[in-house]
């Protein structure tokens, strides 16, 4: 999946959207969103974030040949320290709360050992179960990307990313 209009159809249709729904939303008409999606236009460079907003997704991984936010498995020459990584929360509530929170990975490792919460997280039921304990050891052996996708039965979405 390379190009913008490849993105917009694939992330259109797994957030179980028409063209007609996504176009509303953003205030463009169905047949924009028809070429966009054909690589007969580009979406307005005002309606990049929005977009990216709908999808639960970065503008990076909106605009970069590759996809930013997939795992991988990073070898031993790539691997980063815990301390030029984030940990992004990005959930989207079906009421249209929007949360997003970046967070250094060094700061949430020394945030569990001390035994504290980190405020935002600790508050939404969707990511009480989370063990971002786990998370840290995964990343610490190089898996980064989008460590975990929920999407509960209301239409609250919840995304775990570090980069």
């Amino acid at each position: 999946m390379n190009g913008i209009d490849e993105k917009i159809s694939f992330y259109r249709k797994a957030k179980g959207m028409t063209q007609e729904e996504l176009a509303e939303q953003l205030g463009v008409s169905p047949q924009a969103v028809s070429k966009w999606e054909n690589g007969a236009a580009c979406p307005d460079i005002q309606l990049l974030v929005p977009l990216a907003r709908i999808f639960a997704i970065t503008t990076d991984e909106l605009l970069s040949a590759e996809a930013v936010n997939s795992v991988r498995l990073l070898d031993e020459t790539e691997k980063k320290e815990l301390k030029d990584l984030t940990l992004k929360v990005l959930v989207d509530s079906s009421d249209g709360d929007k949360v997003r929170i970046n967070l250094p990975m060094e700061l949430i490792k020394t945030a569990l050992e001390i035994g504290l919460k980190i405020p935002k997280v600790a508050e939404h039921a969707q990511l009480k179960d989370i063990d971002f304990e786990q998370i840290i050891t995964l990343v610490e052996t190089g898996v980064i990307g989008k460590l975990v996708e929920v999407e509960s039965a209301q239409g609250d979405v919840v995304n775990i990313v570090v980069e």
